[in-house]
């Protein structure tokens, strides 16, 4: 019983840590950094999903499926 309370304690305060950490990055809070990292998408490039590659790919997965054609 002892270790299952520790453990949940740990737990609860790993995930007041993450939130915290997240809330304060979106805040702007100087010198705070989020743990899951921002993504930073360049319309043009090939995963991006205005692309020119990236519509291609979308419309011949569709049409392999069955949705468009």
């Amino acid at each position: 019983m002892k270790i299952l309370k520790r453990s949940g304690l740990v737990f609860v305060v790993g995930v007041l840590v993450i939130l915290g950490a997240e809330i304060a990055e979106q805040m702007s809070v100087p010198g705070i950094h989020g743990v899951i990292p921002t993504a930073d998408a360049i319309v043009g490039r090939p995963l991006t999903p205005v692309s020119v590659a990236g519509v291609a790919r979308r419309s011949v997965r569709r049409c392999a499926v069955g949705v468009y054609c």
